[in-house]
């Protein structure tokens, strides 16, 4: 199926020159950072520190779904050329920060600046690149200001954001950093946690738009947040029930353990009787079907309801193809086994 939702994606027009353009600013990011991360001279061997090879992967369409949605947001919106590269890069640049400093709470390694530093390194690499990412930004929006692409005025504004916006979600996941000590109601934490924790990153794409953009049509605007809010809670869903064990062991958020806790003591006393067996990679939710079922379904009206409001705001995507994009998010997002048991 992903090959078919691949094709499916680069078949609508639109999509495709969103994907084409944020491909274009990746590179543009990629080059900005070779040219910044260099040793002074006369490094001793061995303490170098360069940008590695950029892997193909990294400019595939799957690995830039979501940003090819962001992307082809500004084009429903008629914003110029000139401002959607820019918010193309500050949208990639924000997938280093994020990613980089998931790395470092979740103490893992997903690669996204490509670098060569001596050893395995992966904490310093995370930091490096958030580092770089802070002097790309400064690049990027030294050169729109010189390309009057944005006032100086702007800019500024634009540069503060950056932070600005994901201080909600540092905060969640700070009240997360060493384990939370009771599971609010499931809803809550639908409504209220997810949103901060993963549907307010499908709204950094309007930080130009509600920033320094004007003249905009508001109903496309209100249309395209809401269709990548529910999409992002959509996939934060299918991330709670791929990540059941996790979450569980780790003492996170998770929609489907509140649910266990609250109204499912029999599916809590399973938890606490594999727990000694089990670790934060194994897939324990097919034992839980009364509550995993019931989410994926959730999941899935999330995910196709956000591709709709995406189509009514103008981006081409009938039913039929939301329902089919959104079910490969199950097989793209690890709980593919899932689509054979949903309701309709």
């Amino acid at each position: 199926m992903l090959i078919e939702i691949s094709k499916l994606w680069l078949n609508e027009t639109l999509l495709k020159m969103a994907f084409d353009e944020y491909t274009h600013c990746i590179k543009a990011v990629f080059k900005e950072a070779d040219s910044i991360l260099q040793c002074p001279p006369h490094t001793p061997a061995g303490f170098d520190v360069r940008m590695g090879a950029i892997p193909d992967a990294f400019y595939t369409i799957r690995r830039n779904l979501f940003s090819t949605l962001f992307q082809s947001v500004y084009h429903l919106l008629k914003i110029p050329e000139s401002r959607r590269l820019l918010y193309g890069k500050l949208n990639h640049l924000f997938r280093i920060w994020v990613t980089s400093a998931d790395n470092l709470l979740d103490n893992e390694d997903k690669i996204v600046v490509p670098m060569e530093i001596a050893g395995s390194s992966r904490v310093m690499r995370q930091v490096i690149s958030i580092m770089l990412a802070d002097r790309i930004l400064k690049n990027v929006t030294d050169q729109a200001v010189q390309n009057k692409t944005l006032t100086e005025e702007q800019a500024a504004t634009l540069t503060h954001k950056t932070l600005q916006i994901l201080l909600p979600s540092a905060a969640e996941e700070a009240s997360e950093e060493k384990g939370i000590t009771h599971r609010p109601d499931s809803d809550y934490v639908l409504q209220t946690i997810h949103r901060l924790k993963t549907g307010l990153l499908f709204h950094v794409p309007f930080l130009g738009i509600d920033a320094i953009e004007t003249g905009l049509d508001c109903e496309i605007v209100a249309q395209c947040k809401d269709g990548l809010m529910s999409f992002g809670i959509g996939c934060q869903i299918l991330d709670d029930i791929r990540d059941l064990a996790k979450d569980y062991l780790e003492k996170r958020h998770n929609y489907l353990l509140s649910h266990i806790y609250a109204d499912k003591p029999l599916y809590l006393a399973k938890l606490h009787e594999i727990e000694s067996v089990i670790d934060v990679n194994s897939n324990v939710f097919h034992l839980f079907p009364d509550v995993v079922r019931p989410a994926a379904d959730k999941a899935l009206q999330f995910l196709t309801d956000g591709l709709l409001s995406l189509g009514s705001a103008g981006l081409g995507i009938n039913r039929n193809a939301a329902k089919f994009l959104s079910l490969g998010m199950f097989d793209i997002l690890g709980v593919g086994e899932l689509i054979q048991c949903l309701s309709a």
